[in-house]
Order: structure tokens, then sequence, then C-alpha cells
């Protein structure tokens, strides 16, 4: 299976056999067309992918030994995302479906996530709970078989890499803001600042607005505040937040495998909490390598393949949906 990626500002392709085999897997960054904007502008996103997909599928067509004639199906990411950086690879997937006489297989982004997973680990299954947190979503999410999916909780306003880049950019760190937090934190004293754990004993849903507000409040009353210690102390109120609630959703639902995903994956201090919060409760954590974390068209694949196997092909005139919903509910059969 060829699948694209092009939800946000990575443009990636990538070759994958049976769901697992990893053929080959290219991601373009868009990051330094955006740095100067503090953030992903929708249209220069959408633009630059015109650009850069064409020579990111050939890449991945040469690095996997393949040609068109030897790819079975053809998946892109559907939703959620930006729509006009969406519509870009959702058409390129579909014009080489129709070149190749292959099908067309949408995924959406929040289930390929789930499914980076199962590339670097095939022999995990579920049930399982998946904490995916990046710069558009927070949720957790119970997975009882391929297909079947309860979201326990998701956020209520801002996410936590929306929140990592709204602080970074508000202290002078530059973009991605993520990254820059967590260099700056190493520096720091995490217990400097009581910042606020909102909901952190209510349900399963996030909120990171309050702790954003708290965070700009702070240091404007205390201008001249280490920010190694603010960094440092933001992280840890996030961290604590994903972390608790993660561990009591795998406590609530009975699930013995924990499993983290998205961009914000890729922070040190989550990572490390995550492990030793599993490793306290006896459960069996997954953590994917931090190129699983951000954006790829692998886990896009791998996705893709299970929803070809449950639900056959996509249809043509199937369009984009920059708000798509991961389905719930029972398994499809196939």
């Amino acid at each position: 299976m060829l699948a694209i990626e092009t939800s946000c500002d990575e443009t990636a392709a990538a070759v994958v056999v049976d769901g697992t085999d990893v053929l080959s897997s290219v991601v373009s960054s868009q990051v330094d067309l955006h740095a100067r904007f503090g953030g992903v502008v929708p249209e220069i996103a959408s633009r630059a992918h015109v650009e850069l997909l064409p020579p990111v599928v050939a890449e991945a067509l040469v690095e996997s030994g393949l040609d068109g004639g030897d790819i079975d199906a053809v998946a892109a990411t559907v939703g959620p995302g930006l729509i006009g950086s969406l519509l870009v690879g959702v058409a390129a997937a579909k014009a080489l479906a129709l070149v190749w006489g292959v099908p067309f297989v949408g995924v959406n982004h929040m289930e390929a996530h789930l499914y980076a997973a199962f590339l670097e680990e095939p022999t995990l299954e579920p049930p399982l709970v998946a904490l995916l947190v990046s710069g558009g979503h927070t949720m957790l999410v119970a997975m009882e078989d391929h297909g079947a999916y309860q979201v326990l909780g998701s956020t209520i306003d801002d996410a936590a890499g929306e929140a990592f880049d709204k602080v970074a950019r508000f202290l002078g760190l530059g973009y991605p803001g993520g990254p820059a937090v967590d260099r700056e934190a190493g520096a720091g004293d995490p217990h400097a600042i009581d910042f606020p754990r909102a909901l952190v004993d209510q349900g399963f849903d996030f909120s990171f607005s309050g702790l954003k507000t708290a965070v700009v409040n702070y240091v404007r009353r205390h201008p001249d505040v280490s920010t190694p210690d603010v960094c440092a102390s933001f992280q840890e109120a996030v961290v604590d937040v994903l972390v608790t609630k993660a561990r009591r959703a795998a406590a609530t639902t009975g699930a013995r495998n924990l499993c983290l995903g998205g961009g914000v994956a890729a922070n040190s201090l989550l990572r490390t909490r995550f492990v030793e919060g599993c490793e306290q409760d006896g459960l069996h954590p997954f953590v994917p390598s931090r190129s699983m974390c951000t954006d790829n068209a692998a886990m896009v694949a791998a996705a893709g393949w299970w929803r070809w196997r449950s639900d056959g092909p996509t249809p043509l005139d199937a369009g984009a949906d920059p708000n798509l919903r991961l389905p719930q509910g029972e398994a499809a059969n196939g």
C-alpha cells in the first residue's frame, strides 16, 4: 500500500506491506516555511504540499524498490486537519489510484496515530488505551478491537501541543514550541512555580487553556522570572495531567496495554513519566520512536490496510473532512 499524509504541515509518503512491513517512509517538513509566523499558515501549507508531494511520492517508491505496477492500493488521510492541505493529498491519492487501477482508501488521521503502535510493535493486541497528544488533539481512546473505539475524553479547549506552542511564542522561544519548551525545561526547576492542573481529578476530558493563561499572567507579574523555571513548571503541569488521566483510564477500562501517540509524545518528560506510571501500575507501555510521533505516511498505510480489509475501498467521490471524528462502536466485519 502506498500512503499519503498531508493533514497539516508535513508532506509524507510511504510504502508498507500488510500493514506492518515498512519498505519506505519519506517526510518533508515545512517547519522553516512557518517558523517566522510562529505557527502553521494554512494557505502556505497547502501550496507547499502541491510542490512537495510529487517528489516525496517518487522518493518513497524508489526507496521501496517498487513502481506503480506493484502497488495494490493507495491510502490518504481524509481528516481531521487543514482542509486545503487534506485536499492536496486526497486528490493525489485518487489520481494515482485511477492511473494504476487500484482501490483508494481514506484514513482518519487519529486512527493512523493509533496504528503507529502496531508498526513498531506488531505483537501488540487490543484491548488497550491510547493517549493521543498533538497540536490539534488531546484524547484518550479505548480500543477494544481493530476498528472498535471509544473516545473516553478529549480536550474541551486547547490541545496540549497547542498550549506548548502558545507558551513558547509568548516566551519568545520560537516555533515549533514543543521542542523549544522541552529544551528550556531541562535547565529549570519543575517545582519552582505551582501552575494549575485543570480537571486532573475529574473524568477524562482535558483543558489546557487556563494553564496557558496562568503562565502568561505569572510572567507578566514576575518579569524577571527564570524562563527555564517557567518552562519546567509548565511542562510538569501538562505531563502530570496527561499521565494521571491515562493511568486512570487504563484502571477504569481494565486494559493492560497503555499506548502513547501523537507529536507531543516526543516530549522527553512525558515519555519518562508515562513509562514510570505504567511500571507502577503493572501495565505494558508502548512509547513510539520519535520518528513515529510526528505525522508520517507509514502510520496512514498501517491504518489504511486494516480499513481496507474491514470496509473495502473508499468511494472516489468521498471528500475530505477537516473535523472528521474517530469512528466509534463495534469493529467492522471483514
